[in-house]
């Protein structure tokens, strides 16, 4: 009796196997939309943000030590070159000057006693009252005399030229822009007391991240507009690339000249439109993007027999509403952009497109 069983349950297998491939056979094609793979140029581009500086910045500093007693300018302020900026206590200064004048009017009068003693040797000598020898040691003695005075007076003017380093001015017109001193703090020389951006030419300053340049150097002509108001966008150049990495930020620096007619202020925010040279690839919109064990891949129709295929692909790059493809596939591909979310393997489709 369990032999008839099992042949009965055998059957009964059989004649649903038979009915689910009879279901399959007869499952209408799954309908897709689905467009022709073909090869376009595109032009890579970022919008990057960036500020406005002066192409011109330098750092001032007093040129002697001292505790800054007067400061006469702030950040913002707009200067004049020669315009005094701060002062730092002179007394020291002075009386190195005092020493020196003294100095100074020590030697002179060396120097006439001395001009006098060679006139009077001078005299002599002609009418024989004196040798030689004695002539010769006031000459001697006048030319000593004559070189400590001109020590003397280069000294004074060394004395009075470290006096006016006590005053800091301005090289050139143009903006503070930072300030590093205050009343009452003790300053050495060489030490930074304000930074300065000269009138005249601007740039605007962009730090972009380094994976931009994989696309390429970017070309030179770059559309830049302040946030705030994008219709006074104008076309300005690119002037200096950084040749080295920024390790704190990843960014590498960018500096674009400015036309003579956008005096933006100085740190006004830009955007600036960067574009790389123009490169041949499949473009692809986003919606036909798969994924193949978490690798991105497209669905390709075999027109032949109507059945779909799962096809891995290399990205180029993603952008807003579509990618573009490197690899993967070729012109003239048949590739499924809606509707593969419900796709397998080697299943039948009707599709509407190109």
């Amino acid at each position: 009796m369990q032999p008839f069983r099992l042949i009965g349950i055998g059957l009964a297998c059989a004649y649903l196997a038979a009915c689910e491939d009879k279901a399959e056979t007869a499952a209408p094609p799954q309908q897709v939309r689905a467009v022709r793979a073909s090869a376009s140029d595109y032009q890579p581009s970022a919008q990057i943000t960036g500020e406005v500086k002066a192409r011109i910045q330098s750092d001032l500093s007093f040129r002697v030590s001292g505790r800054v007693i007067e400061r006469l300018v702030d950040v913002g302020s707009h200067v004049h070159a020669g315009e005094v900026l701060a002062r730092v206590g002179d007394t020291e200064q002075r009386a190195d000057v005092e020493v020196a004048r003294a100095g100074l009017e020590s030697a002179q009068a060396i120097v006439k006693q001395r001009t006098l003693t060679f006139e009077r040797y001078k005299a002599l000598l002609h009418s024989r009252s004196i040798s030689q020898a004695t002539f010769d040691q006031a000459e001697k003695d006048l030319r000593t005399a004559q070189a400590s005075l001109e020590t003397a007076e280069a000294a004074l003017a060394t004395a009075k030229d470290a006096l006016s380093h006590a005053e800091l001015k301005a090289d050139a017109d143009g903006i503070i822009t930072a300030r590093e001193i205050e009343v009452g703090r003790v300053v050495s020389a060489a030490q930074a007391a304000f930074t300065l951006a000269h009138d005249g030419p601007r740039d605007a300053v962009f730090n972009i991240f380094e994976a931009f340049f994989l696309e390429g150097r970017p070309l030179s002509e770059v559309a830049v507009a302040p946030v705030a108001d994008r219709a006074l966008e104008t076309q300005a150049t690119v002037r200096e690339i950084a040749p080295f990495i920024d390790t704190r930020t990843g960014t590498i620096r960018i500096k674009v000249a400015l036309p003579e007619d956008a005096q933006w202020p100085l740190g006004t925010p830009v955007v600036g439109a960067f574009r790389s040279p123009s490169r041949t690839g499949i473009i692809l919109p986003a919606s036909a993007i798969a994924s193949a064990l978490g690798e991105p891949a497209v669905w390709l129709i075999d027109p032949a027999n109507r059945s779909v295929s799962l096809r891995k692909i290399a990205v180029a790059k993603y952008r807003q509403n579509d990618l573009i493809v490197a690899g993967g596939i070729a012109p003239q591909d048949l590739v499924v952009t809606e509707g593969g979310k419900f796709l397998r393997e080697s299943q039948s489709v009707a599709w509407e497109g190109k």
